[in-house]
């Protein structure tokens, strides 16, 4: 349910071949990478990134924890980059994410923690970037060329990377499988109807829901609505919504919860139907709801995964909703491809 008439449209529709791409080409470095991994048997990992590199980190922070069991922290690239303060992390294992490789911060903090004795691992489209120069290992995304300011083929090849590292890093054979087997799924992805939630997006502020995994996938989808529909969107965990800012809800008001086929699904579909019963025009990617709207939605054979075919679905929507807007989400206004931050 794309346009024609967009880069952003394009690339979307590339995001199977990107994957395919990935696994073809990327083995070698995850497997190698992996092996250090498990050698040095981590206590803890943590993530350098920002923007949309960061949802994705938030992900893999979920991955780590619930199929490695070793807590994953964000940390702020300025603790370095402006304070100058040096953080211990010898032994740890560091994911920097970034499609360009380029920010200052991101590589200062990176070359920071690797002079602290961590396993710096660069996430990015560029072998060649200063990310990568900095970083104990390289896992190339294999995205390809990504005109279009608004990510979308590279954020999903950087869960699809660090998704495939901790499942080497585990040997977790299903999550293996399932990982093999994304190409066709996200292509189905692409294909997903979401022409009936296009419709409620009215320019007025709305909330994005997930709980786990898939709140980073929420997460996400809030930075686009505001990025390229110019639209005000927030991002909460199911858990926490109807602790204060479910107030603001009124009649009409638009939510997309994202779900997948989880241990955290039930409990989101009920605060989408809890929503739905305050007035909210809800929409959510599950079966399991009654007042909400039933999303068309792809599940992957793992639910690891699930949340990957989901942004896929919801990239396509909401390029459809800023071009219906007037607006074009190739070049968002005040924004540029790369963002170089000290």
């Amino acid at each position: 349910m794309v346009s024609e008439t967009t880069q952003m449209h394009r690339e979307i529709r590339e995001i199977p071949d990107a994957v395919e791409r990935l696994l073809t080409r990327g083995a070698a470095a995850i497997q190698t990478t992996a092996s250090r991994a498990r050698d040095l048997d981590p206590p803890f990992l943590l993530s350098v990134a920002r923007g949309s590199s960061d949802h994705a980190c938030t992900y893999l922070k979920y991955a780590s924890e619930l199929v490695l069991g070793r807590a994953m922290a964000s940390v702020g690239p300025s603790v370095n980059s402006v304070y100058g303060a040096q953080l211990a992390a010898n032994g740890a294992m560091c994911l920097s994410v970034s499609q360009s490789g380029q920010s200052p911060d991101i590589v200062s903090m990176t070359e920071s923690l690797r002079g602290s004795g961590a396993l710096t691992v660069a996430i990015t489209n560029d072998e060649g970037s200063r990310l990568a120069a900095v970083s104990d290992a390289t896992l190339p995304i294999h995205a390809g060329p990504e005109l279009s300011v608004a990510a979308t083929k590279t954020f999903v090849t950087s869960l699809v990377a660090g998704l495939w590292l901790v499942a080497e890093i585990r040997q977790d054979t299903a999550l293996l499988t399932a990982i093999r087997a994304l190409p066709g799924h996200l292509d189905g992805a692409t294909r997903c109807d979401w022409s009936e939630a296009a419709g409620v997006m009215d320019g007025r502020s709305l909330f994005t829901l997930g709980r786990g995994p898939s709140w980073a996938i929420s997460n996400e989808a809030a930075l686009k609505f505001k990025e390229t529909c110019l639209i005000h969107a927030e991002s909460y965990s199911s858990a926490e919504v109807l602790h204060g800012p479910v107030s603001i809800v009124e009649q009409g008001f638009p939510v997309i919860a994202f779900a997948a086929g989880d241990a955290a699904e039930d409990s989101l579909a009920g605060t989408a139907d809890a929503l739905a019963g305050k007035g909210a025009r809800v929409f959510a990617t599950t079966d399991r709801v009654s007042a909400a709207s039933r999303l068309p939605h792809v599940r992957t054979g793992h639910w690891l995964t699930d949340p990957v075919a989901a942004i896929v679905s919801f990239y396509g929507m909401v390029e459809n909703v800023a071009v219906a807007r007037g607006i074009n989400p190739d070049a968002p206004r005040h924004l540029r491809k790369v963002t170089e931050t000290v």
